[in-house]
């Protein structure tokens, strides 16, 4: 059954947040990247990730002599004994591909190594070490301890992370996510209103139905009985204003699927600001095997 306060219910719901996004990989852009030639082949492992706008410094570990396609097209090329940085070109599109040839060294023993610079939009390695032989000790000692510094902040975060988890909760989080002003949580009964009406559905009946509005947010709440003799599950949901635009970014919530001749809530929530979604809507609500069921005449306060 319904829990005894509606907005105890929104609350909840509010509280979990849109989905977390992830992020690009973007391994092929870290911040520092090693390549020891010695172990590298002349594919992607000596792809160099650029941007434009962005600084990217290669150092090598001999005097080296730099060749860069399309030199001229660079806003900025700096070179030295050891080390070249460059400043791509404003007009280099997201993948496109330029050449770097390095001979490291000089008479006989000298070595070419080919490096491919591959545009990023707003990503780039910003400096690159390349070794002619195996790297020394003190340089893997040197990344170990970058690695374990990484790791340490990594940790910060999570335990930072876990504190505000912690904290989260209640109308402290409503308040702290500017979802509560100075109006509140307005609560709408449908069903005692008598004004959302269900499409017939030999699967679902509703029972209790409730409507919110806070700042920035919309939501309602249904409770469904569940006719027939397999449990239900909503899968996708979609929100129709009387013009027939769909509501974006709707999130839907449901703790457990329904049981066969048992009732229980399905949660829905969208970003709206409080002048926004008036007039009647309608709510559909899928669930597995073609099961569903839309209410009309669906209003917010």
């Amino acid at each position: 059954m319904l829990p005894p306060s509606p907005t105890s219910i929104l609350l909840l719901m509010l509280l979990q947040g849109a989905p977390v996004e992830q992020s690009p990989n973007i391994g092929a852009c870290e911040n520092l990247k090693r390549i020891e030639l010695a172990l590298a082949p002349a594919g992607p492992a000596r792809e160099i990730c650029v941007s434009p706008g962005l600084m990217t410094n290669i150092v090598f570990d001999e005097p080296t002599d730099v060749e860069l396609q399309d030199e001229v097209r660079f806003l900025e090329v700096t070179r030295g004994r050891n080390i070249i940085s460059m400043l791509p070109p404003q007009d280099m599109v997201p993948g496109e591909r330029l050449r770097l040839t390095a001979r490291l060294g000089d008479g006989p023993a000298q070595q070419r190594a080919t490096f491919t610079l591959v545009a990023q939009s707003g990503r780039a390695t910003h400096q690159v070490e390349v070794y002619r032989d195996y790297r020394s000790r003190e340089s893997f000692l040197h990344e170990v301890a970058q690695e374990q510094a990484k790791n340490r902040e990594l940790r910060a975060e999570i335990r930072l992370m876990w504190a505000r988890l912690a904290q989260s909760g209640g109308m402290r989080s409503l308040i702290a996510e500017k979802k509560m002003d100075k109006q509140g949580v307005e609560v709408r009964s449908l069903s005692r209103e008598n004004s959302l009406i269900p499409s017939k559905s030999e699967a679902l009946s509703l029972l209790v139905a409730y409507s919110y509005r806070a700042e920035g947010a919309i939501a309602a709440q249904v409770l469904l009985l569940n006719l027939s003799s397999e449990p239900w599950a909503v899968v996708d949901a979609s929100l129709v204003d009387a013009d027939g635009r769909v509501v974006q970014g709707l999130k839907f919530r449901q703790d457990t699927p329904i049981a066969p001749m048992r009732d229980g809530p399905v949660i829905v929530e969208a970003d709206s600001s409080r002048t926004d979604a008036r007039g009647e809507l309608s709510l559909t609500l899928w669930g597995d095997s073609a099961r569903s069921i839309t209410f009309h005449r669906l209003t917010f306060p």
